[in-house]
């Protein structure tokens, strides 16, 4: 598959010397610490056996990281092995050689999390979604010139895009039914599952598919606005009785509105007559 990076960087395309201009050009506009060396053609068995083990290598590291711990990865090294890989027409391979590492990573990451006991699976669901939207914030950088040559311009679309969606095939999709209804439930039980973790998984299952804020929207929107649709007058009773409902859930949950027309605890244990100023009274004549 023909590609416009690669047909610059390409040895035996017509008006070479104008491909090559190109291609040094580009290779200018990048940072110096970024701006890898032109080399000579690289075959797909160096590609195989040289430079995607490294990327493969760092791909692992970062999808397997604890979130907020940090690897040294070189990614100027990184960054410039993928460079010369679109460059020697290994785009499509290299984009199909990522989708499966992240794939196979996701579908084993799925079978943890259905062995996860009950009582910890909603922190361990929380702990896979954020190892794998930071492992996104060191993967996508590393791929920026596949993406800009090859994604964006063959398949017209986003890396980062494509490789949200693969979580959402492989893990989010499978595991919904049983973390919405834990989630549901610890609505009832109060610090079940820390506000901070609903909220995250909440947000970060709607930033990957907002359709999912159709199957439960009363608990999505809590944490998104604009869930519901505007409100409308002729469905005013409706809106009552909803809230009603939601007043009851809270009482069974121990919260109580009480009765605002008594005075707070201790009111009438205040002294009636107290003198308007404390300070002590002058005592010379």
């Amino acid at each position: 598959m023909d590609e416009p990076m690669e047909d610059q960087c390409g040895e035996h395309q017509p008006n070479e010397d104008q491909q090559q201009s190109t291609a040094e050009a580009e290779r200018k506009k990048l940072p110096s610490l970024l701006r890898p060396v032109v080399m000579g053609a690289i075959t797909k068995e160096e590609y195989e056996s040289q430079y995607w083990p490294k990327l493969e290598s760092a791909i692992t590291q970062l999808l397997t990281q604890t979130p907020g711990d940090y690897i040294p990865i070189s990614y100027e090294q990184m960054y410039s092995c993928v460079y010369k890989c679109v460059c020697q027409q290994h785009s499509e391979q290299m984009y199909n050689d990522l989708l499966t590492v992240i794939s196979k990573h996701l579908e084993r990451l799925s079978l943890e999390l259905q062995s996860s006991p009950q009582e910890s699976y909603v922190g361990s669901f929380n702990f896979a979604l954020n190892q794998y939207t930071q492992a996104l914030g060191g993967i996508v950088p590393i791929f920026n010139y596949m993406n800009r040559f090859y994604v964006a311009t063959k398949l017209n679309t986003d890396l980062k895009d494509e490789l949200s969606k693969l979580f959402t095939i492989y893990v989010a999709d499978k595991h919904v039914p049983l973390l919405f209804s834990l989630l549901e439930e610890a609505q009832t039980k109060p610090f079940a599952v820390s506000p901070p973790t609903m909220a995250n998984i909440v947000k970060g299952l709607y930033q990957l598919k907002p359709e999912l804020a159709q199957l439960k929207p009363h608990l999505f929107a809590r944490f998104i606005p604009n869930i519901f649709p505007p409100a409308k007058e002729e469905l005013l009773e409706q809106y009552i009785v909803e809230t009603q409902q939601m007043q009851r859930e809270l009482e069974k949950c121990g919260y109580t509105r009480g009765d605002q027309s008594r005075k707070r605890p201790g009111e009438d244990s205040i002294p009636k007559n107290l003198p308007l100023s404390f300070m002590p009274k002058n005592t010379s004549s």
